[in-house]
């Protein structure tokens, strides 16, 4: 029978080791142990450090050094650094109108374009008319073509804010999708389809043991279908309204469990902004030139630079759902002073930094194409 040989001294564990010791002891001596090949559970290595007083898998992750594999890189999975000589020539490649013209294909982009064009047309009527209703321009009568182009702009943004409705038709798919995929979970990878079926819990099960948000999205998707069903006429006028009101509902606890998330993760990366810039203050301190810079340095100032990218962007998503705060609390608590200025506002500037996140986005995925394939 094969013997097993234990060493004498436990070897240190590292601060970022995962705690998994029911299939993995770090005190067995790899190389004179042999695992039982019957076993389902076979021997799980942690992964280790370079930096022991890096306790965060977000901060220590950058130290890691990664096994090159032969299985294709995904093209999501491809950090982008912007300061990267080969990342400015890429971006020189790709035009504005490329990324303009990938926004448009998905409903999403098209969307955007159009919440862009709508609430535009709504600020540019509020300024008209709050023009033409001072005391130095008033007037006792306006031509016909200034009346026919109001009304004109007017139905363009009433149809925009319809159409803008039906394309959101069916969005309730998503989280019901990720609802499914929690029906069935089988306890380990060695389960075939035929057993994995047999375990499938019943669907109301899985509904109410679905995270909150996937069901907020799921009832607030609903309720917007109930709404533009009845603006199509299929459903009652009174349907509709008590569906729109809950959707705005929906709406408004989605946006702020939004802004909670929100700060969280802010509050996150600032604290790993200060630990890197604590490593790279230490590293100054040693005197390290530009040419004898460690690599450890280089790679901290590369996470740095992608923690402020990041932190920049969760700004950017934080002002998009305070100004949908604004706009929807106009709607729900029937706040008639100054509603016309505020929601027009609001609704052009949430239109406008989702639609830069949205570019940003896409630029980023067709960089991401143009590196993968230039590699």
């Amino acid at each position: 029978m094969t013997s097993i040989s234990f060493p004498h001294q436990m070897p240190h564990r590292t601060e970022d080791s995962h705690h998994e010791d029911q299939y993995y002891s770090p005190s067995f001596d790899t190389s004179s142990f042999q695992m039982n090949p019957l076993s389902s559970h076979p021997p799980r290595t942690p992964r280790t450090s370079m930096h022991a007083s890096s306790s965060n898998n977000y901060s220590s992750s950058i130290y890691e050094e990664k096994v090159e594999s032969e299985e294709k890189v995904d093209v999501e999975d491809i950090e982008i650094d912007h300061e990267e000589e080969k990342v400015q020539d890429a971006g020189k490649r790709v035009t504005r109108e490329e990324i303009v013209r990938e926004m448009i294909v998905t409903s999403n982009g098209r969307d955007k374009v159009f919440k862009l064009i709508q609430y535009s047309i709504r600020l540019g009527l509020f300024f008209h008319f709050s023009l033409t209703g001072s005391r130095l321009l008033r007037r006792p009568t306006r031509p016909l073509w200034e009346q026919d182009i109001v009304r004109r702009l007017q139905e363009t943004a009433s149809g925009l804010s319809f159409t803008r409705k039906l394309m959101l038709l069916f969005n309730w798919l998503h989280p019901l999708t990720q609802i499914l995929a929690q029906q069935s979970v089988p306890f380990s990878a060695e389960v075939s389809t035929e057993k994995a079926k047999k375990v499938e819990k019943p669907f109301l099960h899985t509904l109410l043991y679905a995270p909150p948000p996937v069901l907020l999205e799921l009832v607030h998707a609903t309720a917007d279908d109930v709404y533009t069903w009845s603006r199509l006429g299929l459903l009652g006028k009174g349907i509709g309204e008590r569906a729109g009101r809950f959707s705005d509902w929906c709406w408004l606890i989605a946006t702020l469990v939004g802004l909670v998330e929100n700060g969280v993760e802010r509050q996150m990366i600032g604290s790993l902004q200060k630990q890197v810039e604590g490593r790279l203050y230490n590293e100054s301190m040693t005197g390290a030139t530009a040419k004898s810079k460690p690599k450890t340095t280089k790679l901290d100032e590369k996470e740095l630079s992608r923690l402020r990218n990041q932190d920049y962007w969760l700004q950017i998503t934080r002002a998009k759902l305070v100004m949908d705060l604004i706009f929807v609390s106009f709607d729900l608590f029937n706040i008639k002073r100054g509603s016309d200025g505020v929601k027009a506002f609001t609704g052009l500037s949430s239109a406008i930094l989702s639609s830069a996140k949205l570019y940003d986005r896409h630029k980023s995925t067709l960089l991401k194409s143009v590196l993968s394939s230039s590699s």
